[in-house]
């Protein structure tokens, strides 16, 4: 029989054993062949950190701004009076409008109306660029001070469905919107809303009613186009067009066609055209007329 070998003074040598390892699976261990970095804990322990921070601090900043969010979820849920504001255009007087913006990359943002007076010295603006003003003016609209709307809180353009970033719109000279003028709105002038010269709107005058009607300063013959003057074409194109308060013709449309492109160079004939502009209470104000273009070969 055989027996197992021994070093001399020895008895049979015990298996060989690890010493303990804290936290084994930091190291690597009891995963086989499949090591694990101890990088891979530190960068977890990290970002979890860090998620953390996170939670915390935007907790913290919803409490301190709770105010503003709750002005921010009244202003879009709570209902506004803006009827005043889309007034369809009247067959005989005005309906008046104004649009302004600050030449912004966005659209105008939401908000209230500012004080309406019967004159405007400055334009509203949501973003303000001069915060210290020689002589601080209040923004106005011009509309009657006997038509009632909102203005209370952040200026802004009521239609506008943008809640943020601020601003003043796309539109240009002063005001907030896509129009121009120093008004609220995608119209023109320093009123309120689609139209013309000022008030609430969706038109502009016609003549009567006091309105007094333009009158032609300069007025140059319109082209032939080559098509109809071969074609001894003969007629006459009518426009309907918005003299503005400078006397200067605006949204020219084609109310009657004659074709082989007369209409065209109607429009662009009437372009040229001045007038002295329609008057009311001895004011200039935007009308809209029909002007009729002939076209006779001699």
């Amino acid at each position: 029989m055989t027996t197992p070998a021994t070093n001399p003074g020895t008895g049979p040598q015990a298996p060989t054993q690890n010493p303990e390892v804290i936290l084994p699976t930091l190291f690597g261990e009891g995963y086989g062949n499949y090591r694990i970095r101890p990088t891979n804990f530190l960068v977890s322990f990290v970002v979890h950190t860090i998620a953390l921070g996170l939670l915390i601090w935007s907790g913290y900043w919803v409490a301190e701004h709770r105010q503003e969010i709750k002005s921010q979820i009244t202003e879009v849920f709570a209902p506004t009076d803006i009827s005043p504001y889309v007034m369809k255009p009247a067959p005989d007087k005005v309906g008046g409008g104004g649009g302004g913006g600050d030449r912004d990359k966005f659209q105008a943002s939401k908000g209230a109306l500012p004080k309406q007076s019967l004159e405007q010295i400055t334009p509203p603006a949501v973003v303000i660029r001069n915060e210290n003003p020689k002589l601080p003016v209040e923004a106005t609209v011009v509309v009657p001070p006997s038509i009632v709307l909102p203005h209370s809180g952040q200026l802004g353009d009521p239609l506008s469905n943008i809640l943020g970033p601020p601003s003043s719109g796309t539109g240009s000279g002063g005001g907030i919107g896509s129009g121009s003028g120093g008004g609220v709105g995608s119209g023109h002038g320093p009123g309120v809303g689609p139209g013309w010269g000022g008030g609430i709107g969706g038109g502009v005058y016609r003549v009567g009613g006091g309105v007094s009607a333009p009158k032609v300063l300069y007025a140059p013959d319109p082209e032939y186009s080559d098509e109809a003057r071969k074609a001894k074409y003969q007629g006459t194109v009518v426009l309907w067009v918005v003299i503005g308060p400078d006397g200067r013709p605006k949204d020219i449309r084609v109310q009657r066609s004659l074709g082989m492109g007369l209409d065209q160079k109607a429009v662009e004939a009437v372009k040229l055209w001045k007038f002295e502009p329609a008057r009311k209470d001895g004011q200039p104000v935007p009308v809209q007329i029909n002007v009729e273009v002939s076209f006779r070969l001699y």
